[in-house]
């Protein structure tokens, strides 16, 4: 995967012996249970040893990297802390900068995708093989490389063909592309994984922690548990699909968890290519002669791996050389939530949301995706909530890529709000679901009482009493409009007879009530007032059921 900064390292019988010796002695010196490939019966993602990968479904494009191994005395003793020594051996200084890229990227991920385990010390194995830890850690004080770090172009001669996919926006070629800054990084990979690592408002994969962040998601995509070596084996195989490839990083990852310490930036190790002297390190794969390796850092000569492509995460369209190897399927990853089917969200205030909402996860591939985060928060003015009086709860996608919220409920407030459902911690568009809080109904309303309702002009009547019933049971807190009306097909608001008060005393013929928790209502005092005569009173309730009573005004008995 990573960029050519020389010329390849010569593969033959002396420098495979060798390079065995090297990993068959830092495999010995690793605690037990620690595959370099994944369990019989799981063998997704495993290219078949000898053979040559196509290039299109890593995230370098199988493009070539280096083949150093680390010394063989290990920074620590077996069975020591793994905690960074103030010093070390060369080989296991990593740049401060560089450094705290991978840091940050391991902890950032926790934070989003717990389960996935990232260590950093396999983002500083990759970053070696890669481009060497950005060329010795050669950034400026944001972590961006000083030049970029190109691979060569993926023509199909030697490497895998991938044509242009940028038009040499990032790789500066528009003929084929090239892997692209010190994790190397395909262009139409990093057009999907590219990730701002340092908070710059910019994705540049020039840029150590952009990059070191992006590759630590590409790792983590399919649901991987990297603490599981099945897991952790298809991972690097998914970012350059070799066998070899994946032994020299395991090499390393092994040696860095043995222990690291920090070196100052532009002072790390390059690797060196022993059958020139010259260490690749000028991004242009163009090597420059340097005086002959320091006795220092010692690498142990190592084999070079067939030239693999460099991979893509995403699937791409080049044209693959012919290989007998099918090409490996790419790792999914988030594209969008979507709604999973939720029917219209309705409720009565008061009662819960017969409706759950429902969100399904898709990966680019279009398939279901597994523990993705979603977070529903309902909006507006309202007062429905969730179990427990939340507004927010955020809960984990299945097996089947769909979550359904739990179940929510409606409050007093009547009128429309919102539910949105977005995956937590990314800026992919949410999904949004109007709900609406209806008025408590009653779909009946009856006077209480068989007394006729008569009073003479200047006193009150007995009190009205009724009761608001919806589908045979108690109608509570449902809303009474009580109005004096005039005769006829269509009658109006009267303006004549009896009436109620407000609060200041003056004389109002339209009232609104609320039923109690039984749906009963009294109403207040009605005064009776005007000629004599028969006068009638309607109740209506929120759902639409009436009643009309009558009251009867008598003419105040003749002076004796």
């Amino acid at each position: 995967m990573a960029a050519q900064f020389g010329r390849r390292l010569r593969r033959g019988a002396t420098t495979t012996a060798v390079a065995a010796a090297a990993v068959a002695a830092l495999t010995a010196s690793q605690g037990p249970g620690s595959p370099l490939v994944a369990s019989e019966g799981d063998q997704s993602n495993q290219p078949t040893a000898g053979s040559a990968p196509s290039g299109d479904g890593a995230a370098s494009g199988n493009s070539p990297y280096f083949t150093d191994l680390p010394p063989l005395n290990t920074p620590n003793k077996p069975g020591t802390s793994v905690n960074l020594p103030v010093t070390g051996s060369a080989e296991s200084g990593i740049p401060a900068s560089v450094l705290a890229a991978y840091k940050k990227a391991q902890q950032t991920i926790a934070g989003s995708d717990a389960a996935c385990r990232l260590p950093w010390q396999l983002l500083a194995a990759i970053g070696k093989v890669e481009s060497g830890q950005a060329r010795g850690g050669r950034v400026d004080a944001q972590g961006t490389t000083f030049s970029p770090i190109l691979g060569p172009a993926l023509n199909g001669q030697g490497f895998a063909l991938i044509k242009d996919t940028d038009n040499g926006a990032y790789d500066g070629d528009s003929t084929h592309d090239r892997a692209v800054g010190p994790m190397q990084f395909i262009p139409s990979t990093w057009a999907t994984w590219g990730t701002d690592g340092n908070a710059d408002g910019r994705k540049d994969p020039n840029n150590i922690y952009d990059a070191a962040l992006s590759a630590g998601l590409y790792l983590c995509a399919g649901s991987r548990d990297l603490a599981l070596a099945a897991d952790l084996d298809r991972a690097v195989l998914s970012y350059n699909h070799s066998d070899e490839y994946l032994r020299t990083v395991r090499t390393w990852f092994a040696y860095y968890n043995r222990g690291t310490h920090e070196v100052p930036d532009g002072t790390g190790v390059l690797p060196v290519d022993t059958s020139t002297g010259t260490h690749r390190d000028t991004g242009s794969g163009t090597p420059h002669t340097t005086p002959s390796p320091s006795p220092t850092p010692t690498p142990t000569p190592t084999p070079a791996p067939k030239p693999p492509a460099k991979p893509s995460p995403t699937p791409t369209d080049p044209s693959s050389p012919a290989t007998p190897t099918p090409t490996p399927t790419p790792s999914p990853v988030l594209a969008a939530v979507q709604n999973a089917g939720t029917g219209e969200l309705t409720a009565t205030a008061g009662d819960a949301f017969a409706e759950r909402i429902k969100v399904r996860a898709k990966s680019n591939l279009g398939t279901p995706l597994a523990k993705v985060s979603v977070t529903f928060t309902v909006v507006g003015d309202t007062d429905a909530a969730f179990a427990g009086a939340k507004s927010t709860v955020t809960l984990a996608t299945g097996a089947d890529g769909t979550v359904t919220a739990p179940v929510l409920t409606a409050g007093e407030k009547t009128g429309e709000f919102t539910v949105r459902a977005t995956a937590t911690g990314t800026k992919l568009p949410a999904v949004s679901y109007a709900a609406t809080v209806t008025a408590r109904q009653a779909d009946a309303i009856a006077r209480t009482g068989t007394e006729e309702l008569t009073a003479v002009a200047g006193q009150t009547f007995a009190d009205v009493t009724a009761e608001a019933t919806y589908k045979g049971a108690a109608a509570d807190r449902v809303s009474v409009t009580a109005t004096m009306i005039t005769d006829g097909d269509e009658p109006v608001e009267n303006d004549k007879g009896p009436y109620f008060t407000d609060d200041e005393g003056n004389p109002v013929r339209t009232f609104v009530f609320t039923t109690d928790a039984d749906g009963k209502l009294t109403l207040p005092k009605i005064y009776a007032d005007g000629a004599a005569g028969t006068y009638k009173l309607r109740l209506t309730t929120e759902g639409g059921a009436t009643v009309v009573i009558e009251l009867t005004v008598e003419a105040p008995p003749a002076a004796s």
